[in-house]
């Protein structure tokens, strides 16, 4: 008797001194479980809310001050797990803000829940919120041919390099960019990506406001220098692409700060 085996099957051969018998079996395949479908990643709101503190704040009693800043602090600390808060100081850099709190989190109503308790707080009486920027995070449709490791525009989740230094702003492009076709959309893209490409050091989180808010895109650089966003920026300015540029104000320079540090610099 012999036998042999390919792939799926086998063949076996008999044989007596009679009859030649040949008797072929197949053997199915085990069957495996069928694999879970992946769960899609879930995309992110993200949210940049700039607060200004009234000057009459400055005037009040040092234990007025001292509560009010120890409840907002509560408020920061007690929201951070629902929601990634990373807390940025502007005073000095930006005449109508003094802080930023990025906020991101995969639901809109931790976002709300924390904005009606800020309201309600004493330091709450004395603050303005002038700009409030909300968006999503999504692919973009156009680093297909620049993909790396962590390529911005592929993630749907924003980690924060944690550089000192944010700018942030709206980002809004003409209606005859969305009218091109997209082969000339993407060849002016290319341009654009490879130019951030010579800034390395220099982390882009683009998100989209599209039906959520009164901008396109708003677009957050992480960098360690303002020097380095600067360059970039000016660089973008002699592309192609930035012909399209509807609008791409107002800008904020935020530095990096700990809600210490942020409460003790607004009197």
């Amino acid at each position: 008797m012999s036998s042999s085996i390919d792939g799926s099957f086998a063949v076996v051969a008999a044989q007596d001194d009679s009859v030649d018998n040949r008797v072929m079996t197949t053997t199915i395949p085990e069957q495996k479980p069928a694999a879970a479908p992946e769960t899609p990643l879930q995309r992110q709101f993200v949210n940049f809310m700039f607060f200004r503190v009234d000057r009459a704040f400055r005037s009040q009693p040092d234990d007025v001050k001292a509560q009010a800043k120890r409840e907002l602090a509560e408020i920061v600390k007690r929201y951070t797990g629902p929601l990634m808060l990373l807390p940025y100081s502007t005073v000095g850099l930006k005449a109508n803000v003094d802080f930023m709190l990025w906020r991101i989190g995969y639901e809109t109503e931790p976002l709300q829940q924390m904005a009606a308790d800020i309201n309600r707080s004493i330091l709450g009486r004395y603050l303005d919120v002038p700009v409030s920027y909300l968006a999503m995070t999504k692919h973009s449709q156009y680093v297909d041919e620049h993909v790396h490791e962590a390529q911005e525009g592929r993630r749907l989740r924003i980690v924060p390099g944690k550089r000192p230094y944010l700018f942030v702003y709206p980002f809004v492009k003409t209606r005859d960019w969305y009218l091109l076709p997209m082969s000339d959309r993407q060849r002016i893209m290319n341009e654009h990506i490879a130019i951030g490409h010579k800034y390395p050091r220099v982390k882009i989180n683009t998100t989209y406001s599209f039906g959520l808010d009164d901008q396109d895109f708003v677009v957050a650089f992480e960098a360690d220098s303002p020097a380095e966003f600067l360059d970039l920026v000016q660089d973008l300015r002699e592309t192609e692409s930035s012909k399209y540029t509807l609008r791409d104000t107002p800008m904020y320079t935020c530095k990096r700060a700990t809600m210490d540090e942020i409460l003790d610099s607004i009197g």
